[in-house]
C-alpha cells in the first residue's frame, strides 16, 4: 500500500475546498431563484430569503400557467427544439456521411468552404436580408432552416463514422444495400453515444435561443419561452408583464395580492430552465464517450 505524503494530502483538501466552493457558487445562483420564486413576492421584497423559502407559496406558478403568452411561448420552444433537433441531427448527419466518402468529388473544397463558415459569418444586415428574400421572416421555420447543418457537429459526425470498421459498409454492399440504405441501416443505428450527445447539445441551443425571434418575427404568437423571458426581466416589469396578463390570469392575480414583478419573473425564468436541464440525467452517460470521438484526429 503506498501512504500519501503529507503534502498530497494538503493538496487533495484544497481541491476537495475548491471544488466544494465553485459548485456552491455555481449553484447557488439558481437555486436562490427557485426559492425566490416559491416565496411570497411581498414577503421577498423584504430581503433575507436566501437558502429556504420563508412564506412558501404557489401562486407565482398559478399565474404562470393561467397565462395565456406564456403557454402558447412554452408551445412554440418546445415544438421547435424537437423539430429543429431531429431536422438538424439527420441533415448533418447524411452530410458528414457524404463528407466521408473519397470518391466525392470535391470533397476537400467543400470541407474548405465549411471550416471558413466557422471563422467568419455573413454579417447581421446580409442575413437579414436573405431571410427576407427567402420569405422566412415571421415564419416558425426561420428557427430550423438556417440552422439546419452544423459544422461543427458535422465534423463530429465525420470523425465517428470513418472509425467505423470499414467492413460494415462492404458487407451491406454485398448484400445489395446503396448508400442510403447503408447509412439508415448500418451507420445510423451504431451511432447512438454521439447522436445522443449532440442531439442534447443542439436542443439546448435550440431551447435557449432568443435573438433570432427578436430580429426576424414581428408576431408575437411565434415567440419562443426565452425572448418572452427576456422581455419580461429587461422591462421595468410590473406595468408591462401584469397589464399584459389574460382575464384569467389577472383574476388570479388581483385574488392574490403578495404576488410581485420578481416573484413572477423568477418562476417564468423556472418554468423556462427545468424542463431542459431534466434531460441531462437520462444522456449523462453519452457524454463523455460522444464527445472524446470527435477529439480523436483522422
Amino acid at each position: 500500500m503506498i501512504r500519501s505524503s503529507v503534502g498530497d494530502r494538503v493538496m487533495v483538501a484544497f481541491i476537495y475546498v475548491f471544488l466544494t466552493v465553485l459548485a456552491f457558487t455555481t449553484f447557488y445562483p439558481f437555486w436562490n431563484s427557485l426559492i425566490i420564486s416559491l416565496n411570497e413576492g411581498m414577503d421577498t421584497s423584504k430581503g433575507g430569503v436566501t437558502f429556504w423559502p420563508r412564506v412558501f407559496t404557489w401562486d407565482n406558478y398559478e399565474i404562470v400557467f393561467r397565462e395565456e403568452k406564456l403557454i402558447n411561448a412554452f408551445g412554440v420552444t418546445i415544438m421547435r427544439t424537437i423539430v429543429g433537433t431531429v431536422a438538424s441531427i439527420l441533415a448533418t448527419a447524411i452530410f458528414a456521411y457524404g463528407m466521408t466518402k473519397r470518391e466525392l468529388i470535391g470533397r476537400k473544397y467543400y470541407m474548405v468552404m465549411c471550416i471558413i463558415t466557422m471563422y467568419f459569418g455573413g454579417g447581421l444586415i446580409p442575413t437579414y436580408l436573405l431571410i427576407r428574400k427567402l420569405h422566412l421572416f415571421d415564419s416558425f421555420w426561420v428557427f430550423i432552416i438556417p440552422s439546419l447543418i452544423s459544422v461543427w457537429n458535422m465534423i463530429i459526425f465525420r470523425t465517428f463514422f470513418k472509425e467505423l470498421p470499414q467492413g460494415l459498409e462492404e458487407s451491406a454492399k454485398i448484400d445489395g444495400a446503396g448508400n442510403w440504405g447503408t447509412f439508415f441501416r448500418i451507420i445510423f443505428p451504431l451511432s447512438g453515444p454521439v447522436l445522443a450527445t449532440l442531439s442534447l447539445f443542439t436542443a439546448i441551443a435550440h431551447w435557449n435561443e432568443w435573438f433570432v425571434a427578436s430580429i426576424y418575427i414581428m408576431n408575437e404568437k411565434l415567440y419562443p419561452i426565452q425572448t418572452l423571458l427576456r422581455q419580461i426581466l429587461f422591462s421595468n416589469i410590473a406595468s408591462d408583464q401584469m397589464a399584459n396578463l389574460d382575464a384569467s390570469a389577472l383574476s388570479r392575480l388581483n385574488n392574490a395580492k403578495t404576488i410581485t414583478s420578481k416573484s413572477l419573473s423568477m418562476a417564468t425564468m423556472m418554468v423556462a430552465t427545468l424542463p431542459i436541464v431534466a434531460v441531462y440525467p437520462f444522456l449523462q452517460r453519452y457524454f463523455v464517450k460522444g464527445v472524446l470521438v470527435g477529439s480523436l484526429k483522422e
